[in-house]
């Protein structure tokens, strides 16, 4: 029976050892945290990675309800700049990271076995297997161990890594009751965005400008957005203060790395961390993993079949990478006539979508 080993115990981790289980391999999963879960707050799947999901056998991710009303993007004092229904764009699921995780590692059967408290400092391959810490070894390593991947950089020492961006983000999880469709409101420098998730509370992210290490918690972002319209007070009012989390956002230099070195392979964040602008990260390593057991299931040699996987997720992932950066740029100017100019394009877009969809 071939055996691998997955690096790292996030989404795509645990998405990569339920695709090889499924393949009929041996799978060991190593994480560094004393126990096995996730933390953060809302994510959304979008439809390619909810039918990777599927096909995987993960079962309780479906479309959430209908929206209670419009979505789309507002400017700060509340005025529309661009529904959703114009642009005609298709929604994704919205759910805790914590119960996608959930609904993934229940699909783990006695193919896969978890190490917990396990950390990587030692990756060495030859042509028959890899070792991890002269102490595991497999025919095949799976790197799902995040943007400042350990073995990323044993690989390629002379890549670049990782980029700031040149802002932080907040995220929170609000149990209060509101009828709004969500979507995301655009001001000088910052932005705020929210969504329901599938059991009814409320996702919420925003970002500032600010230079890298700053610090900040929720009476910060009540100062930045407290102001703004209805509901985001509410929303900010509704979440407790000591659930906040902030992270400064990175992404990955371009161009990236090749995916596949040997029998090591970069999967999710590791090959491809980008900024959350276009909410594709953790869909990219669900679709990273789908791609892995298709091409493995093809029944090509193993060589081969990693490097079809290059081949197909290397490019697509370089594309999002591009894209949500140019996303994150155009959001999050603070030049206030560059901001109108902005805003005024964004709306002229949505009505010639609309006009269009009309036809």
């Amino acid at each position: 029976m071939s055996t691998a080993i997955v690096v790292g115990a996030g989404i795509g981790g645990v998405t990569a050892a339920v695709a090889l289980q499924r393949c009929g391999w041996q799978v060991t999963v190593l994480e560094r945290a004393p126990e096995l879960g996730e933390v953060g707050a809302g994510i959304s799947v979008w439809p390619a990675a909810v039918a990777v999901l599927e096909e995987l056998g993960v079962k309780g991710v479906e479309k959430a309800a209908a929206l209670s009303a419009p979505a789309g993007m507002h400017k700060p004092d509340g005025r529309w700049v661009v529904e959703a229904a114009d642009l005609g764009v298709e929604l994704p699921v919205m759910i805790h990271r914590a119960q996608l995780h959930d609904l993934i590692t229940d699909q783990f059967g006695p193919g896969i076995t978890v190490r917990t408290g396990y950390t990587v400092t030692k990756v060495v391959q030859d042509d028959s297997g890899v070792t991890i810490n002269d102490d595991l070894r497999a025919d095949l390593v799976v790197a799902a161990d995040g943007i400042r991947s350990v073995i990323r950089q044993t690989l390629y020492p002379e890549y670049k890594g990782t980029r700031y961006s040149g802002y932080t983000a907040y995220r929170g999880i609000a149990d209060v009751q509101i009828d709004d469709g969500g979507g995301e409101t655009w001001g000088r420098g910052q932005r705020f965005g929210f969504a329901r998730l599938i059991d009814g509370r409320i996702y919420w992210y925003a970002t500032a400008n600010q230079p890298a290490g700053q610090s900040g918690d929720h009476a910060t972002v009540t100062s930045d957005f407290g102001d703004w319209h209805e509901p985001i007070p509410t929303i900010l009012a509704g979440t407790p203060p000591e659930a906040v989390l902030q992270n400064d956002i990175h992404d990955l230099s371009v161009p990236l790395v090749p995916f596949v070195l040997g029998r090591v392979l970069l999967l999710g964040d590791a090959a491809h961390a980008m900024t959350p602008n276009l909410g594709r990260g953790a869909c990219s390593a669900i679709e990273d993993a789908g791609a892995l057991a298709r091409h493995l299931a093809g029944g090509a040699e193993l060589g081969t079949a990693l490097a079809a996987y290059d081949r197909e997720r290397r490019p697509l992932t370089t594309k999002l990478v591009k894209r949500s950066r140019g996303v994150g740029r155009v959001g999050q100017v603070e030049n206030r006539v560059v901001c109108a100019i902005r805003d005024g394009l964004l709306g002229l877009g949505g009505k010639l979508v609309s006009l269009r969809r009309r036809k």
